[in-house]
């Protein structure tokens, strides 16, 4: 058996396979990314490059994820899973970040980051990358795991405390990380929401989404 079979027998111990599975390692994705591509005769795990210098067993976790989020976080037969190499997978995923290199700080948000991390972490939690993406009004600010990167919407380009207020959220999901139940991943956890709302701002949501909406209205008259 290859490598995505070994994880499906192990994962779904009663379940035929009965499409044909396949691993390959690409150039093209971000650091320790992957993704499943799948129809009802095969399926493949497309990884990361990097990938294959890791332990198959974590490997074998990687898979099992993706396939839980074909099953929908379920086995075929709707019940609840996990196992060793899922959680071999979680914890390799939550340590990446130690050891990611920090090669691009955007001084604008280095300087937001600051400020934050002295006001609500002590000054500790350590700088990760620090980008700006595209102008995007669904897509303020992520964080990935993977790569030890916040990137931020170029929308919020001078935007003092709403900048402030993303960028902290995005600070949070590094501090607190995420937690997975029944193979599942909760980053919005209720210590989350609780920390979220501490934010020096009360009405921080209800400005931005005001901010938002003009923003939007801007730009459509635009092009009349």
């Amino acid at each position: 058996m290859n490598l995505a079979e070994e994880a499906f027998k192990e994962l779904f111990p009663t379940k035929e396979i009965n499409r044909k599975l396949s691993v390959s390692y690409s150039g093209k994705f971000k650091t320790y990314n992957a993704n499943v591509r799948y129809t009802q005769a095969k399926m493949d795990f497309s990884l990361a490059r990097e990938w294959s210098e890791i332990s198959e067993e974590i490997q074998k976790g990687l898979i099992q994820s993706l396939l839980l989020k074909v099953y929908k976080n379920k086995t075929p037969d709707g019940k609840q899973i996990r196992t060793l190499a899922l959680d071999l997978y979680d914890s390799f995923i939550k340590q990446i970040p130690k050891y990611s290199k920090v090669t691009k700080i955007d001084p604008t948000i280095k300087e937001s980051f600051d400020r934050m991390n002295k006001m609500y972490f002590n000054g500790f939690l350590d700088t990760p990358n620090l980008v700006w993406g595209r102008e995007s009004f669904a897509k303020l600010g992520t964080y990935e795991y993977t790569s030890d990167t916040i990137t931020i919407s170029k929308v919020l380009v001078g935007e003092g405390m709403l900048l402030d207020f993303v960028v902290y959220h995005e600070m949070l999901h590094k501090a607190l990380n995420y937690k997975s139940k029944n193979g599942r991943n909760y980053h919005h956890t209720p210590e989350f929401r609780r920390r979220e709302k501490l934010f020096y701002e009360s009405d921080a949501e209800k400005k931005l989404t005001y901010f938002l909406r003009k923003k939007r209205l801007r730009k459509a008259f635009r092009f009349f």
